[in-house]
Order: structure tokens, then C-alpha cells, then sequence
């Protein structure tokens, strides 16, 4: 039965793919290839010569029903630039219509650059929360960085170098002087990795370049100290409304940020 295959191609130096993605590129009868230029070079250096179409954001509506026409009958590899397919470019909207018919989808993994820059960042890495790219305009970044504020996540962020010095800026001026770990061109020669703050990132980068992935420290703010009085207050205002002992804690432990064995000792002294 075909099968797409996506697999994970380098995101920089062109000896980090697997053994087994060299094969697959090899035995398929197509690979869909986000910038058939970049790819070439990656299939030139293995001696594959299976076939190439593009797939990429400008012609995913009508290269889609190509490549489901094609796969009913052979396999077809998908490839991004750099990297894993399917996050942030169209190999997402193919695989969602393969998930709707009976064809295998078989992931081939390998690099990823925003698994990487979490690993080396120094950052929790515990929980993170990928945003991709920021949007181009500034209204709409400091939107998003607004509403994202509050995270206790370790945030990751894709951008250009001709907006990582005013995305910096506005992530200063949102989020306030956070760490930040700063990757640019991973794996490649000219390589780098600068772990500061926010305001040391500023000032570090004066005319940047290169593919940057962004590691922000999520909102490690701790919340408002809250008075014993106004804890049982609220406790007794929930009692009132109708919520069991048990209920009331678990509703104020949660809309609070108190932890829960403050909230269950003050439940305690009402008795």
C-alpha cells in the first residue's frame, strides 16, 4: 500500500540524516520538496535521483491534489527546507487530507530545530510552548506577546534577521527583561548561541544574520501575596454559592494560584 513518508532532513550540516532517511529518499518514486533548489543539494551529496516536485506555500492548493493522485498509487517522501515537515509550511495540510483516506503516513525522524534550541538554551525545558513565526507586523507581535504574557512556559519563537532586532525590543518592552537564549544558523559554520537577558540580546546584535530561533523564559512572576481574610472570605463566598468543602478549594487554588495546602489549612480554621 503507498505510503507518504515525511522525513527529517538536515538543518544545517548535511551529515546530520539518518541512515534510514537516505534509504527512503532513495526508494520512493517522489519526493515533495518545499525549495527544490536546497533539496537538490542534499540529494546530490547522497547520490539519490528520485524525482522532485515542489510543494510549498505558494502552490499547496494546487500541487495538493497532484500528490494525492500520486499517492494512490506510489509513495512520495515529503521534505522541508530544513528540518522536520509540517511545522510551520504546508506538509501540515497534506498530512491532515492523508489522515482523511486510507494511506499510511510513516514518519522518518530526525533534526528539528526548535528541539534543538530548547536543549541548548539552558532554559526549562520541562514545558515550552512553540509559537512559530512571529507575525510581520508589529501590532500583531505585540498582540500575540500580550496575550502570551502570562505563560509559565519556556516560549520558542522563529524569526528573521530583519526583524529580530525590533521583535527583541518588543519582547522587552511586553514581557520585561527576561533570559533568553538566542540560536542562530544551528549546526552550521557560522553557528552561535547567546544566553542573556533580553536587553544584553539588544545590545549583543547590531547587524544580524541568518535563521534565528528564539528561547524566552516563561513568567516565573510569583502571584500577589493574599491576605488570610480575604482567603476565607472568598472561601466562605464559595461555600454560599452552593460548593461542597472539597469544591471551593479546588475552585480558589485555581483562580488564585495559591497552592492548595494554603487554601485546604485556611478551610481547616473555618471548622
Amino acid at each position: 500500500m503507498p505510503a507518504l513518508y515525511v522525513v527529517a532532513t538536515p538543518i544545517g550540516n548535511l551529515e546530520d540524516i539518518t541512515q534510514r532517511a537516505i534509504r527512503i529518499l532513495k526508494e520512493v518514486k517522489l519526493i515533495a520538496a518545499e525549495d527544490t533548489r536546497k533539496t537538490r543539494r542534499l540529494l546530490t551529496a547522497y547520490s539519490i535521483k528520485t524525482p522532485l516536485t515542489s510543494y510549498h506555500e505558494h502552490n499547496r492548493l494546487t500541487k495538493l491534489d497532484y500528490l494525492l493522485d500520486f499517492l494512490e498509487k506510489d509513495d512520495v517522501a515529503l521534505v522541508s527546507d530544513a528540518g522536520m515537515p509540517g511545522i510551520s509550511d504546508p506538509g501540515y495540510e497534506l498530512i491532515t487530507a492523508l489522515s482523511r483516506k486510507n494511506i499510511q503516513v510513516i514518519p522518518i525522524p530526525g533534526p528539528s530545530a526548535l528541539v534543538t534550541a530548547v536543549v541548548i538554551s539552558g532554559l526549562p525545558t520541562n514545558r515550552f510552548l512553540y509559537m512559530g513565526f512571529l507575525p510581520h507586523k508589529s501590532s500583531e507581535r505585540k498582540k500575540l506577546l500580550k496575550e502570551n504574557a502570562g505563560q509559565k512556559a519556556t516560549l520558542v519563537f522563529f524569526e528573521s534577521p530583519h526583524r529580530i532586532n525590533a521583535t527583541l525590543k518588543e519582547m522587552l518592552e511586553i514581557l520585561g527583561n527576561r533570559r533568553i537564549a538566542v540560536c542562530r544558523e544551528l549546526t552550521k559554520i557560522h553557528e552561535e548561541v547567546f544566553r542573556g537577558t533580553l536587553q544584553e540580546a539588544i545590545d549583543h546584535y547590531s547587524e544580524p544574520r541568518g535563521e534565528f530561533t528564539l528561547v524566552v523564559e516563561g513568567n516565573t512572576s510569583v502571584p500577589p501575596e493574599i491576605e488570610q481574610k480575604d482567603i476565607k472570605a472568598q472561601l466562605i463566598q464559595l461555600q454560599k454559592s452552593g460548593l461542597s468543602d472539597r469544591e471551593a478549594v479546588r475552585r480558589l487554588t485555581a483562580e488564585s494560584g495559591l497552592s492548595r495546602k494554603t487554601v485546604y489549612q485556611t478551610m481547616l480554621s473555618l471548622k
